[in-house]
């Protein structure tokens, strides 16, 4: 009988356990791969700028998601090294050289995420609600492809020109990236 001073303790692991063992874990994600793409329109010629180079993480708790994606304003590459420079130069990349985007959605297996962003770019923020984006899961990866529907004007930045006509407002900006579950 000297060990029943040690009953309530072993009930209370014994719950403990039952509880861990049916609730969800808690689930760590890092950005494997990226492509980003941003689209920009003038009436005389249509450009993509492409970056490769955005790293990530994100953490799944209590049914809710978190992530964090970060990409150098640098990184986006369109075909012209001029044109670049100039895109640097527009959106501040010197002052303001990263692209970050928060995000914040329910934890699903669901094919379509809907997804609030908080973005800062050229030293603005823009908030966009309920983005879908569609979620593959292939082994032990998932791949997210969306668009975030991102305009110059939501970041306050002055619309390049080309031959005195103003590019469109609308810069969407193409996802493509593939995830993994960190153990």
């Amino acid at each position: 009988m000297k060990f029943r001073h040690l009953l309530p303790l072993l009930l209370l692991s014994l719950g403990c356990a039952a509880a861990s063992a049916f609730a969800p874990a808690d689930s760590q994600w890092i950005l494997d791969q990226s492509t980003l793409t941003y689209h920009m329109s003038h009436p005389m010629h249509e450009v993509d700028g492409v970056s490769h180079a955005a790293k990530g993480k994100g953490i799944c708790h209590a049914g809710q998601c978190d992530f964090l994606i970060a990409v150098p304003v640098k990184s986006f590459d369109s075909g012209d090294s001029n044109r670049d420079l100039h895109m640097i130069q527009t959106t501040r990349g010197g002052q303001f050289p990263m692209v970050v985007v928060r995000t914040h959605f329910p934890d699903a297996t669901t094919s379509t995420i809907f997804a609030d962003l908080d973005v800062q770019f050229a030293g603005q923020s823009a908030h966009y609600a309920h983005v879908p984006f569609q979620r593959v899961t292939v082994g032990k990866q998932v791949r997210i492809t969306g668009t975030i529907p991102a305009t110059c004007s939501d970041f306050k930045i002055d619309r390049p020109s080309f031959l005195t006509v103003p590019i469109k407002n609308e810069i969407p900006v193409r996802v493509d990236m593939t995830w993994h579950n960190q153990p």
